[in-house]
């Protein structure tokens, strides 16, 4: 079927319809473009979505990336960026694929039906030309058929008139003559441009206008099996990402099932292990035999009666509560002044050695911790202390490549002077020695402390299973160093590492003595930093930022006695406190 034979009359509605289907075209264009920007917008939403729960660089964060569920959320992560990269090649594609190609293509129809219809409409006015020329001629031969009709009645009425004169009649005969002639004339002209014209006509609808609708439903057609095209290029594009995009898939899935719940639980014991052991039990105090005081852990006095203390060797040293479970004393015990234990604390000479190392504690700054990481548990001090060590490592290795490349330039330089000054990397060759040697001994110093942190994990001690209650409580760094003094958590020292001294006095008079004591001087003040609910006996409520007296400070055992009035007084957590301690109060520790 062609629309040349089918649609010979059609010429307006084929130019309507030629027109409807590049506008078509450039819909499916627009509707392409707008797939495009969709993907774009949806791939920088999937990038800024990933990019927005990356963990920061130095950040606690990044610590967490250690377990393997928050490693599988990371390998996510980084699949949902490629999968992002995926959707962008999607709209690269279609841009490059089918926006330009048709883009340029529908110029390329507007074009080419400009110039069919052009055609057609040339051919369309010939014809009308033609017709016009055979309705002129066809006129012209009737008006000289009349003219010749005319003057032939006229000569046949001048000829039979017997009044008018000969030469009247001649004239009119060769008028008559004339008009017949023109009228044969007309005849033969209108004859030649009918004929003319049949054939042009029939050239018109039988050969040029098929041509050009042949040519015009050629043009068509390739305009819609270019938009089939376009449409499969549209799926097919697609269906190339999916391998990838599955893959990606297939990776997330992967990391899900590479999370591994055991591996998460080790690793959060070897984040938190402290080293520790529970505390042991307590023991009994039986109040029905004499009460015999045990030596708190601020102080260690000597017995009144002989000044001497009892050593209990192999012995459990009296257990250390946790630090806000309710501890019973008796009211004397209470009132009793911790500043008369520590006088008696100072006459202990043999201790005095561990009491220097409580004042090296005390001296560091609130909130600093030490060098050494000794205010940590040991298995996190061992974890802190290889961890530095291994950076030190890294830092010598940088500093030693750094020297070994400026040696290979010296070599350069001396060999070659004209490629520089061998003298002038001298300057950087010793810095680097010494920078070298600097970070050498910091790192003997920390393997020092990580052998003797190693030396002593091994050994779970009844003196390890207290000191856990202590690290609980927020303890400070003194108790560390006075423990590494042989120092027993509970405030009992020994003079051998398996040994633990119980200090005992009798408790009848000693506890009388101080029934009816003046007040304790206040030592400072201090401010609080958190809201402490003193629940238990002994202690006071505080609230955050909240001003108060210091009238005893933190004796080593993580609690500090404070005042707000004449009637309210008790202990807090000395991590909940900023002290500030007056050095010319009365009662302020002095140091020796």
């Amino acid at each position: 079927m062609s629309w040349g034979t089918e649609l010979w009359d059609q010429f307006d509605n084929l130019e309507k319809h030629t027109q409807w289907g590049i506008d078509v075209l450039e819909k499916y264009i627009k509707f392409v473009k707008e797939r495009t920007e969709i993907e774009l917008s949806y791939a920088k939403q999937l990038r800024n979505l990933s990019k927005k729960y990356q963990p920061k660089k130095n950040s606690k964060e990044e610590e967490e990336y250690r377990y393997t569920s928050t490693r599988a959320f990371l390998a996510t992560l980084n699949e949902m960026n490629d999968y992002a990269g995926q959707h962008e090649v999607i709209s690269e594609n279609m841009t490059s694929l089918i926006t330009g190609e048709l883009t340029r293509y529908v110029q390329e129809l507007k074009q080419e039906r400009k110039s069919h219809f052009h055609d057609g409409r040339k051919a369309q006015q010939h014809i009308e030309t033609c017709w016009k020329q055979l309705e002129a001629s066809k006129r012209r031969f009737e008006r000289d058929c009349k003219e010749a009709d005319r003057a032939q009645q006229y000569f046949e009425k001048m000829d039979a008139d017997i009044n008018v004169t000969k030469a009247d009649v001649e004239k009119a005969r060769q008028q008559a003559q004339l008009r017949h002639q023109m009228a044969e004339d007309s005849k033969a002209e209108y004859s030649s441009t009918l004929q003319k014209f049949n054939s042009e006509q029939h050239d018109h609808y039988y050969t040029h206008i098929p041509n050009i609708f042949q040519k015009i439903q050629e043009m068509e057609e390739r305009r819609i099996v270019r938009i089939g095209e376009s449409m499969k290029t549209f799926a097919e594009v697609d269906r190339q990402v999916i391998p990838i995009i599955g893959k990606c898939l297939d990776e997330i899935t992967k990391a899900a099932e590479s999370i591994d719940h055991k591996n998460d639980s080790q690793l959060v014991i070897e984040a938190f292990k402290s080293g520790f052991e529970p505390p042991g039990d307590v023991d009994f105090e039986d109040f029905t035999q004499p009460m015999k005081r045990t030596v708190s852990e601020s102080s260690l006095s000597n017995s009144r009666g002989d000044g001497k203390s009892e050593p209990k060797f192999g012995g459990k040293s009296k257990g250390k509560l946790w630090p806000f479970i309710k501890k019973n004393k008796s009211p004397k015990q209470q009132k009793e002044p911790l500043s008369h234990r520590f006088n008696e604390f100072m006459t202990s000479k043999p201790k005095i050695h561990c009491f220097r190392s409580l004042k090296r504690g005390l001296s560091l700054k609130l909130g600093a911790g030490p060098e050494d990481f000794s205010n940590l548990p040991p298995e996190q001090r061992r974890k802190k202390l290889q961890q530095k060590v291994d950076e030190l490592n890294k830092d010598i290795q940088k500093e030693m490549d750094q020297r070994d490349a400026l040696t290979k330039m010296k070599d350069v330089y001396i060999k070659n002077p004209q490629m520089g000054d061998a003298a002038s990397v001298d300057h950087r060759l010793a810095e680097l020695g010494q920078n070298i040697e600097k970070l050498r001994l910091e790192v003997q110093k920390f393997e020092g402390w990580l052998a003797e942190v190693e030396g002593r994990l091994p050994a779970r001690t009844e003196q390890a299973r207290r000191q856990s209650g202590l690290y609980e409580a927020q303890n400070t760094s003194a108790v560390n160093s006075c423990a590494q003094d042989r120092e027993s958590p509970d405030g009992s020292y020994t003079e051998e590492q398996s040994q633990e001294t119980e200090m005992k006095v009798p408790a009848t008079d000693f506890d009388d003595e101080f029934d009816d004591e003046e007040p304790l001087p206040t030592i400072g003040t201090c401010k609080a930093l958190y809201t402490f609910e003193g629940q238990n006996e002994g202690t006071i409520s505080v609230a955050e930022g909240e001003m108060l007296y210091v009238i005893e400070e933190d004796k080593g055992d993580g609690w500090t006695r404070i005042r707000r009035n004449e009637d309210e007084e008790g202990y807090v957590p000395t991590s909940y406190v900023e002290v500030y301690l007056d050095k010319n109060a009365k009662g302020a520790m002095t140091y020796i």
